[in-house]
């Protein structure tokens, strides 16, 4: 499975390791992604999603229902 947030779309970025003497090397930057359990209490139900660290401050935020009309209209969640 592709290390992709669910919600956001985040994914891995691609950048350089520079040494001290300015070599540069290429790497990737993955997403800070976590697998956490969430409930639903409109659809009475547990989902698990992979999420980065950075949504799930964003669901303490606006909570999870909201989050996943957001990702659904954006065509991110199913």
């Amino acid at each position: 499975m592709s290390r992709v947030c669910e919600l956001t779309g985040k994914k891995a970025m691609v950048g350089n390791n520079v040494s001290h003497a300015m070599n540069k090397t290429k790497r990737k930057f993955d997403a800070n992604l976590i697998k956490k359990r969430f409930y639903i209490p409109e659809e009475d139900k547990w989902v698990t999603l992979k999420i980065a660290t950075s949504t799930l401050k964003t669901i303490n935020k606006i909570g999870i229902t909201a989050a996943l009309k957001e990702a659904k209209a954006k065509g991110l969640y199913k």
